[in-house]
């Protein structure tokens, strides 16, 4: 009778324990929210920020915790299983007799709980299956690292995120201080219109254009200032933080010529790119998952036994049992199984190929893309010289009262327009090679 108790105590610890465990085992608070008001962040720190506390990244870390449990589910049937059973019961019934005379007579039959008690430890073990969790453990293992992979691929996309966000920032303030020196321009030739029209020597209608060229420029400043809130808007929420922080960034929108290597860049990126990993993991899984299909056709050999005891004085009792099951004919089934397996291994295979053909596609467009951003980079910048150009000689004639004011304000937007394009050139080149890094596979 003791050494029984302690078996059932046994048991039951081996089933509290790891409830206990999974219980202790929370996820750990979310992180802070980073300050960032009052500093002025570089790429790299903004970057930085978004890693940490996007919730999207944790929410594939989460996934990934799924998939390793996931492997243990699958390994599970391979190892022992032990189970408690307890039961009693009560029941009352009639049954003929017969009695010594030849008579057949009822007799009543009453069981009480205690005549029916029995409490037992049962254990089984799965001896050889020809490895069919083996395969399907395999299959989880590989799907697991699929869900590594995922991660690291939102962490790319986050960085891509950030990097546009924070050029389009960096866009919107250039062309707040474009529009700025454009509507300073427009005022002093506006004073200058008035001033000739107050001595007699320009009409009206030089006032009068000077005048419409201040109010466009008011007009293309005040878009300006909403897109800056609005790339604002858009850095913040990449960074997971407070879409009204007032976020400062250092200005990196300048030109630092690349020289690129498209043969070093499309290896590498079918080394870095997390989908074409995830590709390959995933074909593996459909094999393994073939493997274990295709396994399925063949019997398992299992052992059991159970120690216990029965009735209210528990008395000793215990089995010992080996098992060999084998299922002769499902209607079918496995062999639809195996055939569905065998379709998604073909899949996986060409989802590989396609995998890496999207991959050089796009290292070639991205390449394309930062060679023509350079190009209008220094053809934007010859332009703007030219316009600045253009734009002083067309100010002293008017101030010299043989250039009009139509000549004066076409030359005024022909700078603006080239500073806006020589801006714009700028962040695309930068978005380039933001899309660059992300085609290869780097943060």
């Amino acid at each position: 009778m003791p050494s029984f108790r302690v078996i059932i105590l046994l048991a039951l610890l081996i089933t509290i324990l790891p409830c206990a465990h999974a219980a202790r085992a929370q996820t750990s608070p979310p992180p802070q929210p980073p300050q960032v008001a009052g500093r002025v962040l570089t790429l790299e720190e903004c970057i930085g920020i978004a890693l940490e506390a996007q919730p999207r990244i944790q929410a594939t870390l989460f996934d990934y915790a799924a998939a390793r449990y996931r492997v243990n589910q699958a390994l599970a049937p391979l190892l022992p299983q032990m189970t408690g059973l307890v039961s009693a019961q009560r029941s009352q019934g009639t049954s003929l007799s017969t009695s010594s005379t030849g008579a057949t007579v009822p007799v009543f039959i009453n069981r009480n709980l205690n005549d029916t008690l029995v409490a037992q430890v049962q254990l089984s073990q799965l001896l050889f299956d020809f490895g069919k969790n083996l395969a399907a453990t395999e299959a989880a293992r590989k799907l697991a690292e699929v869900a590594v992979e995922n991660v690291e691929l939102q962490r790319q996309l986050i960085s891509l995120a950030v990097k546009e966000a924070y050029t389009n920032t960096l866009f919107s303030q250039r062309l707040i201080r474009v529009q700025e020196q454009a509507l300073e321009r427009g005022e002093l030739n506006l004073r200058s219109a008035k001033g000739f029209f107050d001595v007699g020597t320009r009409p009206k209608s030089d006032v009068a254009r000077a005048e419409v060229d201040v109010a466009n420029a008011r007009v293309d400043l005040i878009r300006a200032r909403n897109a800056l809130r609005t790339a604002i808007v858009a850095l913040n929420t990449a960074m997971a933080i407070n879409v009204d922080t007032p976020t400062q960034i250092v200005d990196n929108l300048v030109y630092q010529p690349v020289t690129l290597d498209r043969q070093q860049l499309r290896s590498s990126s079918l080394i870095q790119r997390p989908e074409y990993r995830q590709a390959k993991l995933q074909a593996a899984a459909a094999e393994a998952t073939e493997r274990q299909t295709f396994r399925n056709f063949f019997p398992d050999i299992s052992g059991s036994g159970s120690y216990g005891g029965t009735q209210a004085q528990l008395n000793e009792a215990w089995t010992l049992g080996l098992t060999f099951s084998w299922s002769l004919f499902d209607g079918g089934g496995r062999i639809a199984r195996y055939q569905e397996a065998k379709a998604n291994l073909e899949g996986a295979k060409a989802r590989v190929k396609s995998t890496e053909l999207d991959i050089v596609q796009n290292v070639e467009q991205a390449e394309i893309a930062v060679e023509e951003a350079q190009e209008r980079i220094q053809a934007a910048q010859t332009l703007v010289a030219s316009a600045q150009e253009n734009f002083r000689l067309a100010q002293g004639r008017f101030d010299a009262g043989v250039g009009t004011i139509l000549e004066l304000t076409d030359a005024q937007l022909a700078l603006t327009q080239a500073q806006n394009t020589e801006s714009q050139a700028l962040a695309d080149y930068r978005i380039a090679l933001a899309r660059l890094d992300r085609a290869v596979g780097r943060r």
